[in-house]
């Protein structure tokens, strides 16, 4: 079956809110809300360290995430968001603060492994997990799309959507935003020309 992005913004929420509130664990909690609001894939969400996200100088969360992308080998600066620094803050202080981790150190670090990320199963079996959790069906790649069809519902060019996702065709970002029959009679049934 398809991965299909997360149409409903209640169930947005649901998902979030599982890993801060249902069954807490910040990692977790980090590793969905970065899925929702960078569009990375997990595979180059899974490379980031801390030294990534979190300035040890000035000690404050960083504005924009920098990154090659592992698939395109394409280089990407992200603008971190208040939700995604609350997060980053929220993980760094169950750590123990500034103090207590490394900027080498893997920002999803394996709890059973020395300074190595989760693996990509693992990290499916967390946001799976948080989907089952909330009657829906999650994947890692799901949090990504998420993001590309709530940028479209919104408003924002396609043509922006598609270069964030480094897609070399717009029919291939259309087909990333799942725009369904009902996305399209809303705008058969909701245009007024007179």
């Amino acid at each position: 079956m398809l991965t299909e992005p997360i149409r409903n913004k209640k169930h947005i929420k649901q998902i979030v809110e599982y890993y801060l509130n249902k069954k807490p664990n910040p990692r977790n909690y980090l590793l969905i809300v970065m899925g929702l609001y960078t569009a990375l894939r997990i595979s180059d969400q899974l490379t980031l360290k801390w030294g990534d996200v979190y300035d040890f100088e000035k000690k404050e969360v960083k504005t924009h995430l920098r990154l090659t992308e592992q698939k395109t080998g394409k280089s990407k600066i992200i603008a971190v968001n208040k939700e995604l620094a609350h997060a980053i803050k929220l993980y760094l202080i169950s750590r123990g603060g500034y103090n207590s981790v490394f900027d080498t150190e893997f920002l999803f670090k394996s709890n059973r492994k020395n300074n190595t990320a989760i693996s990509r199963v693992q990290a499916w079996r967390i946001i799976k997990e948080a989907g089952d959790e909330t009657n829906g069906r999650v994947s890692c790649h799901s949090l990504r799309k998420t993001f590309g069809y709530h940028a479209w519902r919104r408003g924002e060019a396609p043509s922006v959507i598609m270069d964030i996702f480094n897609h070399s065709s717009f029919e291939i970002t259309r087909r990333y935003l799942g725009i369904s029959q009902d996305d399209r009679d809303k705008v058969y049934l909701s245009l007024a020309l007179f």
